[in-house]
């Protein structure tokens, strides 16, 4: 491993998780239990770039302050722990826990290597937990499910309540074929199939890590959907990893979506109108929290790419997980959509640092000052062509990840192409493109989280999300608005959060 340096070491995050010294990537086995949320995650526990896959562990009473906890489940000479879930067995149905108790019970792909007799194949094994997360026992009747398949993975796991029964539902993946896989149990042991889910929207790469979940539109009990989030690599809408969802029913055995644009095969004419978890280029394998309590739903994803996850400029550790997000459903012009924001936990204490209202022809600097900062702009269209907002900037402004919006093209654009190190890979520099319209005041309004590798974008009221890594120079937190071809309105409020 690569001994640290002030350099690298600057990049680490204060409000995002990254392991102490060692690689991570998907989020697995989130849970709340007893006034604390376990993050388990994808680890190399030897090195910091990717393989011997492992489930790591970090615990938070409040989504910010994170403590790496041991090794959870660690891979051997016969499996990798691939990515998985837990769930709070409260009525013992597994009759893993002692009387009386409730076991934690993890779902995780075994990806058999060639010194077991399943060798070759993923499939999925159960592990328990008697003391809230911190220690773990594997099934001796592993794997519990399998198909003879090299491509099956990812199992997420929830407790349904229905019209038609009581149970244990799995959504996993056969990655190659597109497809989500829905099997049932009662004692998270036995599984029968259900359902398959799939091609549609993006298959411009292997579908991974699904979820599925129901909230309620625009806050009504009475009026719930379901929605189904599968992660695709590569294939997303600006280059590689991406996450996208569907909204519609699931009956207890089937999931139907009402958000499908393409069905089949990815109609790339059709890229921009699939809905993208985050149109951003570091947000993947997002999946939810277990057991939370009053309904909430929140969602982490690890904040990386495959097209250079294994070469972006840190050490010793290497990627970190994005903000914690509340997600729910509302409904825009017919039709549910999925809103994102950063949980309030997250921003609780920041400290107010600057507001400004100007207008805007040419470019503002805003004294930056600390690197690490929640902004809320909102920009009134004048006559510009573009505007918008650039984060971790010099005075003069030749460096910088600018953030643009276009209201002619209906576009907003982030831009990290002079963001600062980008020589890593040649894939990293880059300009990601969403589509976004302005509020029904014909303003476009943003909250972004700025961290030290950072950039996170909620725009229109947390309906588009775009989410980045950046590596500037840590003396580099100028703050600029800018007007291009005319002039825009802009207020702006800065809050330092660390």
């Amino acid at each position: 491993m690569n001994p640290a340096t002030p350099t690298l070491e600057a990049y680490r995050p204060a409000r995002h998780f990254a392991a102490r010294d060692t690689w991570l990537n998907d989020p697995n086995g989130l849970v709340f239990l007893d006034g604390t949320y376990h993050l388990y995650f994808q680890n190399n526990p030897y090195g910091n770039v990717h393989g011997n896959l492992s489930w790591g562990h970090a615990t938070s009473t409040d989504l910010v302050d994170w403590v790496e906890q041991p090794v959870a489940i660690r891979c051997d000479e016969t499996e990798e722990i691939f990515s998985g879930s837990i769930v709070v067995d409260q009525e013992n149905t597994s009759g893993l826990g002692a009387a009386g108790t409730a076991p934690l019970v993890a779902l995780y792909t075994s990806a058999y290597r060639p010194a077991s007799e399943h060798q070759g194949t993923q499939a999925q094994s159960v592990a328990w937990s008697a003391d809230g997360g911190y220690t773990w026992t594997k099934y001796a009747g592993n794997p519990v499910l399998t198909r003879n398949s090299p491509e099956f993975r990812d199992p997420k796991v929830f407790r349904y309540e229905g019209p038609a029964g009581s149970y244990w539902v799995m959504a996993a993946v056969e990655a190659l074929d597109f497809a989500v896989l829905l099997y049932r149990s009662d004692n998270l042991l036995d599984w029968t199939y259900l359902s398959t889910f799939g091609p549609a929207n993006g298959t411009g790469g292997v579908w991974e890590c699904p979820d599925l979940f129901e909230l309620p539109v625009d806050g009504n009990p009475e009026r719930t959907k379901w929605v189904l989030t599968v992660n695709m690599n590569p294939g997303g809408p600006n280059g590689g990893s991406a996450g996208q969802y569907f909204v519609g029913h699931f009956d207890g055995t089937r999931f139907s979506s009402e958000t499908t644009v393409t069905e089949g095969l990815q109609d790339d004419s059709r890229l921009a109108d699939y809905h993208w978890l985050d149109w951003g280029r570091d947000y993947y394998a997002a999946v939810s929290f277990s057991n939370v309590p009053a309904g909430r739903r929140l969602m982490i994803g690890w904040m990386n790419n495959w097209q250079y996850a294994n070469r972006i400029p840190t050490a010793p550790w290497r990627s970190p997980m994005s903000l914690v997000r509340d997600v729910w459903l509302t409904e825009i012009a017919g039709q549910p959509r999925l809103v994102q924001a950063i949980a309030p936990e997250v921003t609780a204490g920041a400290v107010a640092a600057a507001r400004t209202e100007v207008a805007v022809a040419g470019s503002v600097a805003v004294d930056g000052g600390t690197p690490v900062q929640l902004l809320h702009v909102t920009f009134t269209p004048e006559s510009a062509d573009v505007f918008g907002i650039v984060v971790r900037g010099t005075a003069d402004g030749t460096a910088g990840t600018r953030i643009s919006i276009r209201p002619g093209a209906g576009s907003l654009v982030l831009d990290r192409t002079l963001s600062g190190d980008t020589g890593f890979d040649p894939s990293f520099a880059s300009a990601s493109t969403a589509p976004i319209l302005p509020g029904p005041d014909g303003t476009y309004s943003f909250r972004i989280f700025v961290d030290h590798c950072s950039v996170e974008v909620f725009g229109q009221d947390g309906l588009v999300s775009m989410t980045e890594l950046i590596f500037p120079d840590p003396a580099h937190s100028t703050i600029s608005l800018f007007a291009d071809g005319g002039t825009a309105g802009a207020s702006l409020q800065l809050w330092d959060v660390a």
